[in-house]
């Protein structure tokens, strides 16, 4: 399709104005952008001024929104050194996408005049002053942590750094009816068969999609989770009722390379698309909860505690490095907690 866009100030605000043929798709997608409205007087379609309009429309970024020469040379260095160390890619995203808001920050100031007080002046000027979350200022201390230590061969004070407490959040969790409803809402069987295998095996989005044929051992009933978080193989029991359906999808697709392929012969399934399926049925079981594919994980491991598996064992299947991080589904079973008599009964 061909379209144009050009920078425009409209009703004294800085905009993208994207032209093109009346086109029915087109404008059913450009509708569905954040911030995107129609001008009569300009007969053309207009969006706020943001770098991800910019980058997506294929305009320059605004210089204040870029790294110094130096800091973009930096980042560089420190992504092709957690490259080295074989972090995953999400990590070094999140780290480099954290690290670049700070060294845009700074980006009139020379690498090695920034101290610990630039990191706390960071810290209340930009994450708390914009509301950002813990999570986010916990990931940016780290980022500039490790940065300054290969970058700049120097140690940034890491105590003297405000971190803030984490959120205590519990794990959100499924009753079984619920469960069952999301996984009998499909008859497809490839998406039917998605779902349950991430419920019945408590498995990570990623997991799944990375499984391989061969990864399913049939006569010993498990499934091997190659270089899961935390660069950990593992395994997990496969329940024969996921075993007969694993072995009629099978059949039925016979997948080449993974496990789970999409449209592409040999390329895993998509994430987002998998969200989607989850979705879809969502809206078929009828549940207006905001549920995502991990709530299928958590309610595995809260269903497990409640029939009386070990702790120690949860932690295993789950892959958890830490009893801490397990420990935390004692707090949403629900098995004891609904043994006890609320003296209102008595009243």
């Amino acid at each position: 399709m061909n379209w144009s866009a050009k920078l425009i100030k409209h009703n004294g605000e800085d905009r993208i104005a994207v032209s093109f043929e009346k086109d029915a798709a087109l404008i059913a997608r450009i509708k569905k952008l954040d911030g995107s409205k129609w001008s009569q007087q300009l007969r053309v379609w207009h969006l706020p001024d943001t770098e991800v309009y910019r980058k997506q429309f294929g305009l320059a970024l605004r210089e204040e929104s870029m790294p110094s020469t130096e800091g973009a040379e930096g980042i560089l260095k420190f992504k092709r050194y957690l490259q080295s160390k074989r972090y995953s890619e999400s990590t070094i995203k999140t780290y480099s996408e954290a690290l670049k808001s700070f060294l845009v920050f700074y980006r009139l100031k020379d690498l090695s005049e920034i101290d610990n007080d630039d990191v706390i002046r960071y810290n209340n000027d930009y994450i708390l002053k914009n509301r950002l979350s813990s999570s986010y200022q916990n990931q940016i201390v780290n980022a500039i942590k490790l940065f300054f230590k290969i970058t700049q061969n120097r140690l940034i004070d890491i105590e003297k750094i405000h971190r803030p407490k984490r959120a205590k959040v519990l794990p959100n969790v499924l009753s079984k009816e619920e469960v069952k409803k999301i996984l009998e809402a499909h008859s497809n069987l490839k998406h039917k068969t998605m779902l349950s295998l991430i419920y019945s095996c408590g498995l990570r989005c990623g997991e799944l999609l990375a499984l391989q044929p061969v990864h399913i051992d049939s006569k010993r009933n498990i499934v091997l989770l190659k270089n899961s978080k935390g660069k950990k193989d593992r395994i997990a029991p496969l329940s024969p009722k996921i075993l007969n359906m694993l072995r009629e999808y099978f059949i039925a697709y016979k997948p080449k390379v993974y496990l789970f392929e999409g449209q592409v012969e040999g390329k895993p399934y998509d994430s987002r698309s998998l969200q989607m399926v989850l979705k879809q049925a969502l809206v078929k079981a009828q549940i207006g909860k905001p549920v995502t594919l991990h709530w299928l994980r958590h309610s595995y491991a809260t269903h497990l505690l409640e029939s009386g598996t070990d702790l120690r064992y949860i932690q295993e299947l789950l892959g958890h490095n830490s009893s801490k991080t397990t420990e935390i589904y004692t707090h949403v079973s629900t098995k004891s907690i609904q043994q006890i008599k609320s003296p209102f009964d008595d009243l």
